[in-house]
């Protein structure tokens, strides 16, 4: 079962990162990028990172996004006033992947019994930092290259085209 929500999640992933790279609107790239951030997250607790999964939610799908929605409107790139309503067939591919990531972590997190931390076991930030890129250190280049990526994306959209 972990398996098949494992490779639902990828393709979600996957998906959901063409789809913002691939949407003209700024904004709606933005929500694409998101859902493909959760559902990363989802697949590194899957795979039994979960620090790494919180990282992901908290400093990429959270602040990074944020930022990024951030400059679009200082820049204004959005320009809400000019775009047309979107219709059911704009809605539906981000509606599809949040559903399938939410039924997949719902269903992960049904399925696993909680984790019981050693009571009185302490870590130290330098045990830490050696789990996190020992351990967990291509899961940290993953998510790195996958903020360089977006910046860049970011990057381009901010540039201004000359005519």
């Amino acid at each position: 079962m972990e398996q098949a929500i494992f490779y639902i999640l990828a393709a979600v992933t996957v998906v959901a990162t063409l789809f913002a790279i691939a949407e003209k609107h700024a904004v709606h790239a933005i929500v694409y990028l998101v859902t493909s951030f959760f559902a990363l997250s989802v697949i590194f607790f899957l795979l039994g990172a979960p620090v790494v999964a919180v990282f992901e939610v908290i400093i990429y799908a959270g602040a990074i996004m944020v930022l990024f929605l951030f400059v679009i409107m200082m820049l204004d790139l959005g320009h809400p006033e000019r775009a047309r309503l979107p219709g059911r067939r704009d809605w539906w591919p981000a509606l599809l992947l949040g559903a399938v990531t939410l039924a997949a972590a719902l269903t992960l997190f049904a399925a696993r019994a909680p984790a019981v931390a050693p009571a009185g076991k302490a870590i130290g930030v330098k045990e830490f930092a050696l789990a996190l890129f020992g351990k967990y250190g291509v899961a940290v280049e993953v998510i790195s290259m996958q903020l360089l990526f977006a910046l860049v994306g970011a990057l381009y959209l901010g540039k201004r085209r000359e005519k």
